[in-house]
């Protein structure tokens, strides 16, 4: 007989392969919609231990959800208070991947990050400071509504590597240009890096044809970026 009364041995990643990215993305999805912070949280600390790469995270859990839900609220099928709401809870939730964040060697290098005008969506700006930390640069973080002065001020005293500002809404794409023209007319070698919901149309066009300025619209497009760098100034 092949029967044999051996207990059945599970293989150490077992737990691992019960996972699933999408039943995980819905999840939060679900708790993000209902408001449920302990739903969001076990969702997002569950894909944490599963996956150690931050920009998968960023990009397939934080930034898809959000995406959705602001597409909810512009179709008039979630109100203005859960589309916040569900934008406060998954910047809270970004403390959970600081240990790991900050375990990075550092490099030396320095980017100021800021959302742009009167830009109240600080989340992008937030992740794109975070992931210049996970490449190992220090991420000056200035949070929403960042006047041009004291943009200037801080790349003034910091002396960063890189300025990136990011645009949410389309509307703000005027206050976007003049503070480029300010950061340039002071510093005129500095890369200047956009991205945000709202530089997809036309505004890409505009932007790239600034000198200096690169349009980045993914997490994976900053990496890149920042190898780049790293490559032409070893």
């Amino acid at each position: 007989s092949m029967a044999t009364n051996h207990p059945m041995t599970l293989p150490d990643d077992f737990s691992q392969s019960l996972f699933s990215f999408e039943d995980t993305y819905q999840g939060y999805l679900k708790g993000l919609l209902s408001c449920d912070r302990d739903l969001c949280r076990a969702s997002f600390q569950r894909w944490l231990d599963a996956d150690g790469d931050l920009r998968n995270l960023y990009e397939n859990l934080v930034q898809r959800s959000l995406y959705e839900v602001g597409e909810l609220w512009e179709r008039g099928l979630i109100s203005v208070a859960t589309e916040h709401m569900a934008t406060a809870l998954s910047e809270s939730l970004l403390n959970l991947t600081y240990p790991r964040l900050f375990a990075h060697p550092r490099t030396g290098k320095s980017a100021v990050v800021a959302a742009c005008g009167s830009e109240s969506h600080q989340l992008a700006a937030k992740m794109v400071a975070d992931f210049f930390e996970l490449e190992g640069w220090r991420g000056y973080f200035l949070g929403a509504n960042t006047r041009a002065s004291d943009l200037i001020d801080l790349i003034r005293g910091k002396h960063p590597d890189a300025v990136a500002l990011s645009l949410t809404l389309y509307f703000n794409l005027h206050t976007l240009l003049e503070t480029i023209a300010q950061i340039r007319a002071e510093f005129p070698n500095i890369p200047i890096l956009v991205g945000g919901q709202g530089v997809r149309r036309d505004g890409r066009d505009r932007l790239e044809l600034l000198p200096g300025v690169c349009c980045l619209l993914s997490l994976s497009e900053l990496e890149a970026w920042i190898h780049r760098f790293a490559n032409n100034h070893v």
